[in-house]
């Protein structure tokens, strides 16, 4: 009876930890797209994964399930995962999609994978103010502006790749959209926009919007904003890296 009871109380935990496990899938159907170079259908599966990783923390908070299956860990479930979409995945559109000369498509593909390979191990990655230190391992949100939304050069396209793999490691603050303390809510409307513009650009898609494309201007914009702001605001410890950077 015992047993049983466990076992029912459980339940939820596991279906929370198998959503998030989805996720891979979502990105393994990610691949197969971008292998038959669908870009289309490649960018949808990425947008499901980024779905997943976006609720499922609110569902483990809901089912606590760190209480109800301590045996189960669903962070490191959910990094293994993050680190294939949000890098791994990226890494191989931007490698197939020819957004950079062909020499240069390996080595960019590379410089994405090596820093956020070090950018996951390095301590002191959010801060104690929920504030991501050092650019986040966000490749997925830099490959589909380089290619759904602006028209740059080949060239600049791979120089943008090696500046945001060298920002992984500059001690700037950026903000943490859905942990945001400040302008909460301005921050949300304008995160759900962008998310809603960003899905119907790629519906749209190989037409190019101009009213979705100003939207997610204008989110680029507002997260350039809160970042200032958030730097200008934390001080600063003597060595010039922020407190907790390490």
């Amino acid at each position: 009876m015992m047993k049983n009871k466990i076992l029912f109380t459980q339940l939820p935990a596991l279906g929370v930890h198998l959503f998030t496990a989805s996720g891979i899938l979502a990105g393994f159907m990610a691949i197969l797209a971008i292998q038959e170079k669908d870009w289309q259908a490649a960018a949808v599966w990425l947008f499901i994964c980024q779905v997943v990783d976006g609720v499922d923390g609110t569902f483990a908070r809901y089912f606590n399930v760190e209480k109800t299956m301590p045996g189960m860990d669903g962070k490191v479930i959910d990094q293994i995962i993050d680190f294939v979409t949000y890098a791994v995945i990226p890494a191989l559109f931007f490698y197939h999609s020819e957004l950079a000369p062909h020499t240069w498509r390996l080595p960019a593909a590379f410089a994405m994978l090596i820093s956020a390979a070090m950018y996951y191990g390095k301590k002191g990655m959010v801060s104690e103010e929920m504030h991501f230190i050092g650019f986040p391992v966000l490749w997925n949100v830099v490959v589909f502006f380089l290619f759904f939304v602006f028209r740059l050069s080949p060239a600049i396209n791979t120089g943008l790749i090696f500046v945001f793999a060298a920002l992984h490691f500059v001690p700037f603050a950026y903000p943490y959209p859905t942990r945001a303390l400040e302008y909460r809510t301005i921050t949300l409307i304008i995160s759900v926009a962008a998310l809603i513009a960003a899905a119907l650009t790629v519906w749209v898609y190989p037409i190019r919007n101009n009213i979705f494309s100003g939207i997610l201007m204008i989110a680029l914009v507002y997260y350039a904003f809160l970042m200032w702001r958030i730097n200008k605001k934390i001080k600063r410890s003597p060595d010039g890296f922020f407190p907790g950077y390490s």
